[in-house]
Formats: structure tokens, C-alpha cells, sequence
């Protein structure tokens, strides 16, 4: 009996420790992948790898960035592992063409778009920060990077969408 309390005392104290994030590892993985099923597909594995290493956790109180780090290399690994197939444009049909054309434009769409087209390294700080709060400290840390940089990288970040937007409001 005692093995089924350590097991049950384990699946609480994992729980108690992840639960409050699954929707923001969520929304991350998401952000990363512009794709729901690869997104779920993301934490799902991300949160099998920190069941399995919970316990080398030293500090409960960086489990927010320990999850969120899981999450981000293990989207790498998706793409490591996975060829993703292109598809020709200039040879779709009509009707393909309507497949992959965008609805109304609004200003939410409008920002959600300029911030996808931010390079990666613009992108994934901006959104650790806005979306998700995380700290100066904690994107330094999840991206291994020192504090300055990743303030660098917020600063240039929003320069671009400023530009990005500017631009459009001025070509509409």
C-alpha cells in the first residue's frame, strides 16, 4: 500500500503544480505552432515529459518557466523530427484559392498578423511578456538569454509592429 500513497501523493503534488498553467502552455504552444491540433498535441507531450522528471524539480517556485521551457523545446523537437510538406500557390484553383483567402480585416486581426510576421526572436518574448506576463527575469531565463537582450528584443519588437501598423493605416 505504501507504493499506491508515494503514487497518489505524486499525481496530487504534479497536479497542484501544473494545473494553474495548462491554459497558458496552451495559448503558448498555440502562439508557437498557429496550429490547434499540433498545439494540444505539444502539451500533451510536454506534460508527459514533466511527469516523468517532476520530481528533479528543485524549485517549486520556477515550475511556471520549467513548463513553459518543456513546451518550447519540445515544438523544436516536433520539427526536428517531422518534415512538413509545401504546397505551390501559384498552382491552386479558385476554389483553393477561396480555401486560404482571409475574411474581414478588423484591427485585432490586423495586430494578430503583424505580430505573426515578427521574426522569432521578436515574436516569442513579445509574447511571453504580453500574453502570458512573464517578467523580464522569467523570459531571460526560459530563453537563455540575459536580461538586456530580451528588453532589446521587446523594444525592437514593438518598434517593428508600430511600423507595421503605421504602414497599413497609411496604404489604406
Amino acid at each position: 500500500m505504501p507504493d499506491t500513497e508515494a503514487a497518489q501523493a505524486g499525481r496530487l503534488k504534479f497536479e497542484r503544480l501544473v494545473a494553474p498553467w495548462r491554459d497558458d502552455l496552451y495559448r503558448f504552444a498555440l502562439w508557437l505552432s498557429r496550429d490547434p491540433e499540433l498545439a494540444q498535441d505539444v502539451v500533451q507531450e510536454a506534460l508527459l515529459r514533466a511527469w516523468r522528471s517532476v520530481d528533479g524539480l528543485r524549485d517549486e517556485g520556477s515550475v511556471k518557466t520549467w513548463l513553459f521551457t518543456i513546451v518550447r523545446r519540445e515544438h523544436a523537437r516536433h520539427y526536428e523530427r517531422k518534415r512538413l510538406e509545401t504546397q505551390d500557390i501559384d498552382g491552386l484553383s479558385a476554389a483553393d484559392c477561396a480555401l486560404i483567402a482571409t475574411g474581414d480585416d478588423t484591427d485585432v486581426d490586423d495586430m494578430r498578423e503583424a505580430i505573426w510576421q515578427l521574426e522569432t526572436d521578436y515574436r516569442e518574448p513579445l509574447v511571453l511578456q504580453v500574453m502570458l506576463g512573464f517578467s523580464t527575469k522569467e523570459i531571460a531565463e526560459f530563453m537563455e538569454i540575459n536580461p538586456g537582450a530580451v528588453l532589446t528584443r521587446l523594444h525592437r519588437a514593438r518598434k517593428k509592429l508600430i511600423e507595421k501598423m503605421s504602414a497599413d493605416l497609411v496604404s489604406a
